[in-house]
């Protein structure tokens, strides 16, 4: 098995600081991450949609080298949730909590 290289251990109170609250943080983190993992593949997909054929021959898949090499590249970019962590780290997002609601008053009958 091999190891990752982009493994970091985070310091938990670290990402608890901004919010006050570690799951707030995770939170605050798996949203930006899905908003850069729907970015890159939007991209991925208007980059690929040029090497698209209706036909499918075999000799066609083995020469489209530049496809393969994009699909490389995205491969080997570094992970949302690791871009969104040190954004989210570095004091880069901008995000905001709803108010909670006031609690309803419990009537007796």
């Amino acid at each position: 098995m091999a190891t990752q290289p982009s493994l970091i251990t985070r310091d938990v109170e670290k990402i608890a600081s901004p919010t006050g609250n570690l799951y707030q943080s995770v939170v605050v983190i798996s949203k930006r991450a899905r908003q850069i993992s729907i970015n890159l593949k939007e991209e991925l997909n208007n980059k690929l949609a040029e090497f698209a054929t209706t036909v499918d021959n075999l000799e066609e898949v083995f020469e489209n080298r530049e496809q393969i090499e994009i699909s490389k590249f995205y491969e080997r970019m570094a992970k949302p949730t690791t871009t969104a962590t040190e954004e989210f780290l570095e004091g880069k997002l901008n995000f905001r909590m709803r108010e909670a609601a006031p609690a309803e008053e419990a009537k007796t009958v």
